[in-house]
């Protein structure tokens, strides 16, 4: 049943000022440590999310790919053909796990990736980076936790955002972490009726 209009409008105000009581207690800026993770569908598409609204803010930023190799994207091709002047995008993976087949040759990848997100977060000129799925490289031991965590800890500046995305991220890195999103599966068209992965929806 509708309110009163009225009633609505003193509800309404009571919420704004209880609201903007608690907006005014929040004053701190700094660049945060972001976990996208679970085993629903969005974790890169939301880090992809962020990195254009750093694009649409006037911020650099970069972009580094752990696992997903040549297969095409309309997030790469996008941020490469359009935006390569404000985001660095490196791809540095050469396909998922089960399809390179090649435990030290991925390992090998995504240490690469490692080192060159390194000197990316280093630069203080990027406002933000996307670690695409270093989760799963984490989960798969191809670096070193203890690494990442140190680093993240004590050599990201102070204002850079961190943006991590995969599934199965490391509990050390949640507990780290200044924000952490879990993608829940609720339902899939893949899995409840053979639907394949689409442009636009997944790459």
């Amino acid at each position: 049943m509708a309110l009163d209009p009225e009633v609505h409008k003193e509800k309404m105000k009571r919420i704004k000022a209880a609201r903007d009581k608690i907006m005014a207690t929040k004053t701190e800026e700094k660049g945060l440590i972001i976990v996208h993770t679970g085993n629903g569908k969005g974790k890169s598409s939301s880090g992809f999310g962020m990195i254009l609204r750093c694009i649409g803010n006037g911020m650099q930023c970069a972009v580094v790919q752990f696992i997903k190799g040549s297969m095409p994207s309309g997030e790469r091709t996008l941020l490469k053909d359009r935006f390569s002047d404000v985001c660095a995008f490196h791809t540095m993976g050469e396909g998922f796990t089960w399809e390179t087949q090649d435990r030290e040759r991925d390992t090998e990848m995504a240490q690469a990736a490692w080192e060159k997100a390194k000197d990316l977060i280093r630069d203080e000129a990027n406002s933000m980076v996307l670690l695409d799925e270093i989760n799963i490289a984490l989960r798969y031991d191809y670096l070193d936790l203890d690494d990442v965590l140190l680093f993240l800890a004590e050599e990201k500046p102070p204002m850079t955002h961190v943006v991590l995305t995969g599934r199965s991220a490391k509990p050390e890195l949640i507990d780290l972490a200044d924000l952490v999103s879990e993608m829940k599966e609720i339902k899939h068209p893949f899995r409840s009726q053979g639907v394949k992965a689409q442009p636009g929806v997944e790459f």
